[in-house]
């Protein structure tokens, strides 16, 4: 049977907004207390007293969390370039057939054209797809009997060049996201290889996510 202090240490772990907040001394101890009661109260079938949930957040040990964050701000510094581009298009289609060889017709022009961008990323049930102006006329042309989903236009991203040992690091992506979820900027699009991260936003927020990305590496 679990603990309170086993209880509280996994419901705040659910949350890492919440623990960082309580790392920075940013949130009330008693306010956070009432508020996860209940779920304490639900994991442990009884109820508990505030005071005692208090106590238990308060025995939360940071270490192990400040030191991903100590190993992760050793990586932020060695990040590679950022190369932003704009104008850029998503499009989102139904999965089928003869949507595959329509996407090889587009490769293959891309393959001719170094000032071509693309991006191709196929789920189980859908494709998307992000390409630059250039490549919008072959989209309409050659997608024409497809089953369109989602389109959005007017969009801009950042390639970021990871260092060697990423996938190795465990919350680097989070790190990453976290800033631009706390800059509250909504991502329209995340694709990664296995050194390279490129994010999708819309080009109204194209500077301020530059600007947070680039402040990381200082």
């Amino acid at each position: 049977m679990k603990t309170i202090q086993e209880a509280v240490e996994s419901t705040v772990r659910k949350t890492p907004f919440i623990e960082e907040a309580l790392n920075e001394k940013l949130i009330n101890v008693s306010s956070l207390a009432r508020i996860i009661l209940p779920e304490v109260d639900k994991l442990l079938k009884k109820q508990v007293k505030v005071g005692a949930v208090m106590m238990a957040i308060n025995r939360l040990s940071p270490a192990s969390e400040l030191r991903i964050r100590k190993n992760i701000r050793k990586f932020t510094l060695s990040l590679g370039d950022f190369i932003v581009r704009s104008d850029l298009s998503d499009y989102t289609y139904k999965n089928t057939k003869s949507l595959l060889k329509e996407i090889a017709k587009i490769l293959e022009i891309t393959a001719n054209n170094n000032d071509s961008f693309i991006t191709v990323s196929t789920g189980i049930f859908e494709t998307n797809i992000v390409i630059n102006q250039p490549l919008k006329p072959y989209i309409k042309e050659f997608f024409i009997h497809e089953k369109l989903i989602h389109n959005i236009q007017n969009l801009a991203s950042i390639t970021i060049k990871l260092p060697e040992g990423n996938l190795e690091q465990s919350g680097f992506y989070y790190f990453i996201l976290k800033q631009l979820a706390w800059a509250d900027i909504p991502l329209q699009e995340i694709i990664s290889t296995t050194n390279e991260m490129t994010i999708v936003v819309k080009e109204k927020d194209i500077n301020q996510t530059f600007a947070i990305l680039v402040d990381m590496k200082k």
